[in-house]
Protein backbone atom coordinates (compact mmCIF):
# COMPACT_ATOMS: atom_id res chain seq x y z
CA UNK A 1 0.00 0.00 0.00
CA UNK A 2 2.72 2.14 0.20
CA UNK A 3 2.37 3.91 -3.47
CA UNK A 4 -1.41 4.63 -2.27
CA UNK A 5 -0.52 7.47 -0.13
CA UNK A 6 1.97 9.29 -2.69
CA UNK A 7 0.71 12.56 -3.35
CA UNK A 8 -2.40 12.41 -0.72
CA UNK A 9 -2.92 14.95 1.25
CA UNK A 10 -3.58 14.47 4.88
CA UNK A 11 -3.93 16.72 8.28
CA UNK A 12 -2.64 15.67 11.39
CA UNK A 13 -4.02 17.39 14.21
CA UNK A 14 -1.73 17.06 17.59
CA UNK A 15 0.95 16.53 14.74
CA UNK A 16 3.30 18.20 17.50
CA UNK A 17 4.20 15.49 19.29
CA UNK A 18 3.01 12.10 20.65
CA UNK A 19 0.74 10.02 18.41
CA UNK A 20 0.10 12.75 15.86
CA UNK A 21 3.47 12.97 15.00
CA UNK A 22 3.97 9.36 14.61
CA UNK A 23 1.41 9.23 12.58
CA UNK A 24 2.08 12.44 10.16
CA UNK A 25 5.94 11.58 9.79
CA UNK A 26 4.71 7.80 9.30
CA UNK A 27 2.38 8.99 6.13
CA UNK A 28 4.80 11.70 5.03
CA UNK A 29 7.31 8.89 4.53
CA UNK A 30 4.64 6.82 2.01
CA UNK A 31 4.50 10.03 0.44
CA UNK A 32 1.73 11.98 1.66
CA UNK A 33 2.03 15.23 2.06
CA UNK A 34 0.93 16.33 5.43
CA UNK A 35 -0.28 19.38 7.09
CA UNK A 36 0.68 19.76 10.68
CA UNK A 37 -1.18 21.32 13.09
CA UNK A 38 -0.42 21.62 16.66
CA UNK A 39 -0.71 24.60 19.05
CA UNK A 40 2.96 24.81 19.90
CA UNK A 41 5.25 26.19 17.27
CA UNK A 42 8.39 24.69 18.65
CA UNK A 43 7.01 21.25 18.67
CA UNK A 44 5.43 21.42 14.40
CA UNK A 45 8.78 22.83 13.66
CA UNK A 46 10.63 19.80 14.86
CA UNK A 47 8.21 18.01 13.32
CA UNK A 48 8.29 19.55 10.20
CA UNK A 49 12.16 19.45 10.17
CA UNK A 50 12.27 15.98 10.84
CA UNK A 51 9.83 15.10 7.81
CA UNK A 52 11.71 17.30 5.81
CA UNK A 53 14.88 15.31 6.77
CA UNK A 54 13.39 12.20 5.28
CA UNK A 55 12.42 13.54 1.58
CA UNK A 56 8.91 13.93 2.74
CA UNK A 57 6.87 17.04 2.15
CA UNK A 58 4.50 18.74 5.12
CA UNK A 59 3.21 22.29 5.88
CA UNK A 60 3.02 23.77 9.27
CA UNK A 61 -0.41 25.23 10.81
CA UNK A 62 -0.73 26.69 13.94
CA UNK A 63 -4.21 26.56 15.70
CA UNK A 64 -5.97 25.19 18.18
CA UNK A 65 -8.85 22.63 17.55
CA UNK A 66 -10.84 24.60 20.25
CA UNK A 67 -10.83 27.91 17.56
CA UNK A 68 -12.74 27.26 15.19
CA UNK A 69 -12.24 30.15 12.83
CA UNK A 70 -8.64 29.78 12.84
CA UNK A 71 -9.17 26.13 12.57
CA UNK A 72 -11.07 26.69 8.99
CA UNK A 73 -8.26 29.25 8.20
CA UNK A 74 -5.31 26.81 8.58
CA UNK A 75 -7.81 24.20 6.43
CA UNK A 76 -8.29 26.57 4.20
CA UNK A 77 -4.53 27.55 4.01
CA UNK A 78 -3.81 23.88 3.32
CA UNK A 79 -6.30 23.83 0.22
CA UNK A 80 -4.33 26.28 -1.28
CA UNK A 81 -1.17 25.11 -0.91
CA UNK A 82 -1.98 21.04 -1.34
CA UNK A 83 -5.58 20.91 -3.11
CA UNK A 84 -8.30 18.93 -1.61
CA UNK A 85 -7.88 17.44 1.47
CA UNK A 86 -8.28 13.23 0.99
CA UNK A 87 -7.75 12.70 4.84
CA UNK A 88 -7.55 13.71 8.27
CA UNK A 89 -5.94 12.24 11.89
CA UNK A 90 -7.78 13.66 14.25
CA UNK A 91 -5.14 12.95 17.02
CA UNK A 92 -4.73 16.00 19.49
CA UNK A 93 -5.80 15.40 22.83
CA UNK A 94 -5.09 16.19 26.91
CA UNK A 95 -5.41 13.77 29.53
CA UNK A 96 -7.12 16.33 31.74
CA UNK A 97 -7.25 16.56 35.69
CA UNK A 98 -6.20 13.13 37.39
CA UNK A 99 -8.51 12.26 40.69
CA UNK A 100 -11.78 12.17 42.08
CA UNK A 101 -14.26 13.89 39.98
CA UNK A 102 -15.78 15.45 42.89
CA UNK A 103 -12.68 17.15 43.71
CA UNK A 104 -11.41 17.97 40.22
CA UNK A 105 -10.64 21.44 39.16
CA UNK A 106 -13.18 22.35 37.04
CA UNK A 107 -11.66 24.72 34.73
CA UNK A 108 -8.78 22.10 33.74
CA UNK A 109 -12.15 19.44 33.46
CA UNK A 110 -13.80 21.35 30.95
CA UNK A 111 -10.70 22.55 29.07
CA UNK A 112 -10.32 18.78 28.38
CA UNK A 113 -13.65 18.38 27.42
CA UNK A 114 -13.03 21.17 25.08
CA UNK A 115 -9.80 20.02 23.56
CA UNK A 116 -11.11 16.06 23.18
CA UNK A 117 -14.78 16.22 22.32
CA UNK A 118 -15.04 20.06 20.69
CA UNK A 119 -11.67 20.19 18.79
CA UNK A 120 -12.86 16.93 17.27
CA UNK A 121 -16.15 18.12 16.49
CA UNK A 122 -14.56 21.69 15.35
CA UNK A 123 -12.51 19.66 13.01
CA UNK A 124 -15.01 17.60 11.51
CA UNK A 125 -16.84 20.93 10.82
CA UNK A 126 -13.78 22.18 9.03
CA UNK A 127 -13.06 19.48 6.68
CA UNK A 128 -16.27 16.98 5.94
CA UNK A 129 -18.15 19.31 4.31
CA UNK A 130 -15.88 19.51 1.34
CA UNK A 131 -15.65 15.60 1.76
CA UNK A 132 -18.74 15.17 1.13
CA UNK A 133 -19.48 17.64 -2.24
CA UNK A 134 -16.53 15.95 -3.14
CA UNK A 135 -18.12 12.39 -2.81
CA UNK A 136 -14.78 11.27 -1.44
CA UNK A 137 -12.77 11.16 2.30
CA UNK A 138 -11.67 9.38 5.10
CA UNK A 139 -11.02 10.58 8.68
CA UNK A 140 -9.63 8.76 11.55
CA UNK A 141 -10.38 10.01 15.24
CA UNK A 142 -7.84 8.78 17.87
CA UNK A 143 -9.81 7.62 21.13
CA UNK A 144 -8.41 5.48 24.41
CA UNK A 145 -9.15 4.01 28.00
CA UNK A 146 -12.34 4.72 29.21
CA UNK A 147 -14.36 5.30 25.78
CA UNK A 148 -15.02 1.60 26.17
CA UNK A 149 -15.58 0.91 30.43
CA UNK A 150 -15.18 3.25 33.01
CA UNK A 151 -11.91 4.97 34.08
CA UNK A 152 -12.00 5.91 37.53
CA UNK A 153 -9.52 8.99 38.34
CA UNK A 154 -9.59 9.98 34.25
CA UNK A 155 -13.17 10.89 34.32
CA UNK A 156 -12.85 14.36 32.00
CA UNK A 157 -10.74 12.02 29.21
CA UNK A 158 -13.22 9.29 29.20
CA UNK A 159 -16.15 11.19 29.34
CA UNK A 160 -14.89 13.26 26.32
CA UNK A 161 -13.62 9.66 24.40
CA UNK A 162 -16.88 8.01 24.99
CA UNK A 163 -19.00 11.03 23.51
CA UNK A 164 -16.10 11.62 20.93
CA UNK A 165 -16.95 7.57 19.61
CA UNK A 166 -21.07 8.67 19.56
CA UNK A 167 -20.20 11.70 17.43
CA UNK A 168 -18.23 9.81 14.63
CA UNK A 169 -21.60 7.26 14.75
CA UNK A 170 -23.82 9.44 14.19
CA UNK A 171 -21.95 12.11 11.93
CA UNK A 172 -20.51 8.52 9.93
CA UNK A 173 -24.71 7.67 9.27
CA UNK A 174 -25.42 11.87 8.56
CA UNK A 175 -22.00 11.25 5.73
CA UNK A 176 -23.08 7.98 4.84
CA UNK A 177 -24.21 8.88 0.99
CA UNK A 178 -21.29 11.42 0.80
CA UNK A 179 -19.12 8.09 0.12
CA UNK A 180 -17.20 9.94 3.46
CA UNK A 181 -16.10 7.77 5.64
CA UNK A 182 -14.99 8.29 9.51
CA UNK A 183 -13.82 5.67 12.32
CA UNK A 184 -12.47 5.86 16.04
CA UNK A 185 -9.52 4.13 16.15
CA UNK A 186 -8.08 3.15 19.81
CA UNK A 187 -4.13 2.82 19.23
CA UNK A 188 -3.12 0.60 22.32
CA UNK A 189 -0.79 1.48 24.57
CA UNK A 190 2.02 4.10 23.76
CA UNK A 191 4.55 5.65 25.62
CA UNK A 192 4.29 9.47 25.46
CA UNK A 193 3.99 12.34 28.10
CA UNK A 194 0.24 11.18 28.73
CA UNK A 195 2.51 8.22 30.47
CA UNK A 196 4.55 10.19 32.71
CA UNK A 197 1.28 12.41 33.71
CA UNK A 198 0.12 9.00 34.95
CA UNK A 199 3.12 7.52 36.40
CA UNK A 200 3.71 10.87 38.23
CA UNK A 201 0.30 10.55 40.00
CA UNK A 202 1.11 7.06 41.47
CA UNK A 203 -0.16 8.09 44.78
CA UNK A 204 -3.75 8.73 43.03
CA UNK A 205 -4.50 6.41 40.04
CA UNK A 206 -4.86 2.37 40.62
CA UNK A 207 -2.41 -0.24 40.67
CA UNK A 208 -3.59 -1.16 37.27
CA UNK A 209 -3.01 1.96 35.67
CA UNK A 210 0.64 2.38 36.85
CA UNK A 211 1.40 -1.06 36.08
CA UNK A 212 0.03 -0.35 32.21
CA UNK A 213 1.96 3.08 32.06
CA UNK A 214 5.50 1.80 33.52
CA UNK A 215 4.67 -0.85 30.66
CA UNK A 216 4.55 1.07 28.14
CA UNK A 217 7.59 3.54 29.01
CA UNK A 218 9.41 0.40 29.63
CA UNK A 219 8.77 -1.21 26.23
CA UNK A 220 6.98 2.03 24.32
CA UNK A 221 3.73 -0.07 24.14
CA UNK A 222 2.42 -1.23 20.86
CA UNK A 223 4.50 -1.25 17.84
CA UNK A 224 4.26 1.86 15.63
CA UNK A 225 3.91 -0.64 12.52
CA UNK A 226 0.77 -2.13 13.93
CA UNK A 227 -0.98 0.87 14.40
CA UNK A 228 -0.21 2.11 11.21
CA UNK A 229 -1.16 -0.57 9.41
CA UNK A 230 -4.25 -0.43 10.56
CA UNK A 231 -4.48 3.28 9.71
CA UNK A 232 -3.45 2.98 6.28
CA UNK A 233 -6.57 0.63 5.73
CA UNK A 234 -8.98 2.88 6.89
CA UNK A 235 -7.29 5.66 5.01
CA UNK A 236 -7.11 3.55 1.72
CA UNK A 237 -9.99 2.61 -0.50
CA UNK A 238 -10.05 -0.64 1.07
CA UNK A 239 -11.82 0.70 4.00
CA UNK A 240 -15.04 1.93 2.33
CA UNK A 241 -16.72 -0.22 3.52
CA UNK A 242 -16.07 0.55 6.75
CA UNK A 243 -17.96 4.02 8.34
CA UNK A 244 -19.08 4.82 12.07
CA UNK A 245 -16.81 2.08 13.96
CA UNK A 246 -14.76 2.19 16.82
CA UNK A 247 -11.51 -0.01 15.92
CA UNK A 248 -8.83 -0.97 18.33
CA UNK A 249 -5.23 -2.28 17.25
CA UNK A 250 -5.50 -5.32 19.36
CA UNK A 251 -9.28 -6.03 17.61
CA UNK A 252 -8.89 -9.08 14.37
CA UNK A 253 -9.42 -6.14 12.16
CA UNK A 254 -8.19 -7.80 9.55
CA UNK A 255 -11.27 -9.49 8.90
CA UNK A 256 -12.86 -6.37 8.39
CA UNK A 257 -11.36 -6.04 4.65
CA UNK A 258 -13.58 -9.41 3.27
CA UNK A 259 -16.67 -7.29 3.90
CA UNK A 260 -19.27 -5.40 5.94
CA UNK A 261 -17.88 -4.67 9.77
CA UNK A 262 -20.31 -5.59 12.43
CA UNK A 263 -20.12 -4.36 16.05
CA UNK A 264 -17.07 -2.35 16.94
CA UNK A 265 -19.46 0.42 17.90
CA UNK A 266 -20.22 1.83 21.58
CA UNK A 267 -23.01 -0.52 22.72
CA UNK A 268 -25.26 -0.29 25.85
CA UNK A 269 -25.10 -3.81 26.99
CA UNK A 270 -28.32 -4.44 29.09
CA UNK A 271 -28.29 -7.52 31.43
CA UNK A 272 -31.59 -9.26 31.69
Amino acid sequence: MHGYFKGKNILVTGAGRGLGKRFAIGFAKLGARVGLLARSKAEIDAAHLEIEHTGGNALRLRADVCDLELLMTSVDRMRVQYGDIDAVICAAGTLGPIGPFLTSNYKLWNDAIQVNLLGVANTLRAVVPQMALRRTGKVVVLTGPGSETGRPCFSAYATAKTGVVRLVETIAEETRDSNVQINCVSPGATYTSITDEILRAADIVSEKEIAAAQQARANGGTSPEHQMELLQFLLSDKSNHVSGKMISVQDDWKKLTNGPANGYTLRRVVKS
